[in-house]
């Protein structure tokens, strides 16, 4: 009869919204127990509530997700370095070709200019992207634990309808009320 108290966080489409548990606004946000032996809907707002209940933080999937986001990083700025160092690599050979040039032509005329040199150059400036660095969000908890008064709530209700689904049956069945005594007296 008793469940476990974690709570899965879903969501359901909107069209299928019903009252919230505790403050009958329409939400779409339901919590889920193991094996769907409770479920309810919840405003979101509640479950950030501290006195409602408190989120169990799975310290794995937030190892996994870092140590992912690192290696994405990574690669990354591995793909850049790569890319500078081509277009290095191409400037110096066209700089050796050109410095050449320029030596047999600039030697009667004025010096070349560090400056005129940097204009010429075009490397791609790179800009951060919407999702990566200080933009990034944090996603929600999607297991929750109730705190004990809720819980004990939900315990208690769902002993009730099952009081209420036994009775219903008893009600029914016709050997549940006693028969018309068949015997004279």
């Amino acid at each position: 009869m008793a469940f476990p108290n974690h709570y899965a966080h879903r969501k359901v489409a909107e069209t299928k919204a019903k009252p919230c548990d505790i403050c009958f606004k329409l939400s779409s946000s339901v919590l889920i127990t193991t094996g769907s032996k409770d479920w309810f809907y919840v405003c979101p707002a509640h479950l950030k509530d501290p006195a409602y209940c408190t989120p169990k933080i799975d310290q794995a999937a937030i190892e996994a997700r870092k140590k992912r986001a690192l290696e994405e990083e990574m690669e990354r700025v591995k793909k850049e370095y790569e890319e500078k160092q081509k277009l290095k690599e191409k400037e110096a050979a066209k700089g050796d070709k050109k410095d050449k040039a320029d030596d047999k032509t600039d030697k009667n005329d004025k010096p070349i200019d560090d400056a005129d040199k940097t204009v010429n150059k075009t490397e791609p400036v790179s800009t951060p992207k919407a999702g990566e660095g200080e933009g990034e969000e944090e996603e929600e908890p999607r297991v929750f634990e109730l705190k004990s008064t809720f819980y004990q709530q939900r315990l208690n209700k769902k002993r009730q309808a099952e009081i209420v689904r036994r009775n219903r049956e008893r009600l029914r069945d016709p050997t549940f009320f006693p028969s018309v005594p068949k015997n004279l007296p």
